[in-house]
């Protein structure tokens, strides 16, 4: 098997895992509050990464940085996974598993729209137009295909799913400035991200052991969604030719959550929720063009 057929392979894997969190969110949710959803899944990405330093003899390594990267891991902790995942987890509590998952992939657009205030940069008409796209497709999720009345099943939950998307771009924003190794920087992030979360439940809440399969599903929330999928994709990106050659794969993803969705928790896909899912996929992507056009110019 060559280089490239090998990043496919991991791309592809790494996108399966992502592609059953919605899934496990629901299942997790059923049996307990979204605050200890994020505590137990948390936690165990925590040990996950820390073994997975243990068997890289960097864990530490990880520990010997300097008062700055320990505030950036501080900042970044506070973004991913704990406001991040506060606010998803709730969309997802009160939301169909396939509208909070749907409108959360509206964060690469959010993305560029925060570039514009933090990073100076500037979008031509071309921009503005795929991002208008994508939240027409954000509008017919939202209204279940209906552009003349409001039919959200839920406004606060709907601005919820979008919200979190927020705060996983200015963690991605913050992050790429801060060149430490991967693993070892989302470790020390954990570490601040799993303290808040435990004295937000410390002071908000009482903390109860769920069943044994919504607690199963927290586990593999976990282990799946941010240790071995970002293992399996930072494998990936490190084996393929070109970063655009398995980025486009990542769309993937939404489309069979979907199929799990459906499969494993019964509901029916709406046929608004595809097409509005299509929409936002295709302001994506008709925006990475675009952005492509401007530096050939």
């Amino acid at each position: 098997m060559n280089t490239q057929r090998k990043a496919y392979t991991y791309a592809l894997l790494a996108i399966l895992c992502w592609s059953t969190v919605a899934t496990a969110f629901k299942i997790a949710l059923e049996g307990m509050d979204f605050l200890h959803l994020l505590m137990i899944s948390s936690g165990t990405a925590l040990v996950f990464l820390s073994v997975l330093l243990l068997l890289k003899k960097q864990f530490i390594q990880s520990f010997t940085i300097s008062k700055k990267h320990y505030l950036s891991s501080a900042m970044l902790g506070l973004l991913n996974p704990f406001l991040y995942y506060l606010i998803l987890l709730k969309a997802y509590a009160i939301l169909p598993a396939q509208l909070a998952m749907s409108l959360n992939y509206i964060w690469p657009i959010t993305l560029v729209l925060l570039s514009i205030p933090l990073l100076k940069q500037k979008i031509g008409i071309k921009n503005i137009l795929c991002i208008l796209l994508s939240f027409c497709g954000v509008i017919v999720i939202a209204n279940k295909g209906s552009f003349a009345s409001i039919a959200t099943p839920n406004p606060f939950g709907v601005l919820l799913a979008i919200g979190s998307s927020i705060f996983w771009a200015l963690y991605w924003i913050y992050n790429v400035r801060d060149n430490r190794e991967e693993v070892a920087k989302l470790f020390l992030n954990f570490i601040f991200g799993f303290s808040y979360i435990v004295l937000t439940i410390a002071f908000f809440s009482d903390f109860k052991l769920p069943d044994s399969k919504p607690l199963l599903a927290g586990i593999y929330i976990g282990i799946v969604e941010c240790g071995i999928a970002y293992v399996l994709w930072l494998k990936a990106m490190k084996l393929t030719h070109s970063t655009d050659k398995i980025g486009h794969l990542v769309f993937l993803s939404p489309f069979v959550s979907l199929i799990f969705i459906h499969l494993i928790l019964g509901e029916s896909i709406y046929l608004s929720t595809l097409a509005g899912l299509i929409l936002i996929i295709a302001g994506i992507v008709l925006q990475k063009f675009a952005q492509k056009d401007k530096s050939i110019e």
